[in-house]
């Protein structure tokens, strides 16, 4: 299973990663549309990212959300009703919503954001 490995320690809150996935999926450079997300907090900066659990997969009333092939939980679109069920009861935070689209978003493990990384804070990990 693909999934994002975050050493936070590292994180010098360049937003490059934010920035290239918003980019990416939505066009343009938005905080507020990255499925990653960088917060400075007091303790230190805490970087949100879906770890791939599948939580949200039995959660959803309509069965849009799965697990591929390689293990990554996806959102199928066409069949998302827009409940934003997962987004509440995601554990850590990492399904997002915004006033632009009907349907929620999250990371899917493309590996954008470990490109543009200059600190090696962000790497894929294949988790058994």
């Amino acid at each position: 299973m693909k999934k994002i490995n975050i050493k936070s320690e590292y994180c010098v809150n360049c937003q490059q990663c934010e920035n290239v996935c918003s980019n990416l999926w939505f066009k343009e450079i938005n905080k507020e549309k990255s499925c990653i997300r960088i917060l400075n907090e007091n303790d230190g900066i805490k970087i949100t990212v879906c770890s791939q659990c599948g939580e949200c997969i039995d959660i959803c009333p309509v069965q849009a959300i799965y697990r591929d092939a390689n293990g990554v939980v996806r959102i199928n679109k066409k069949d998302c009703v827009g409940c934003f069920m997962c987004v509440g009861f995601c554990p850590e935070g990492a399904m997002f919503m915004h006033p632009d689209y009907i349907e929620p978003f999250k990371c899917v493990a493309c590996g954008q954001c470990v490109k543009v990384c200059p600190t090696g804070t962000i790497e894929i990990i294949d988790k058994k």
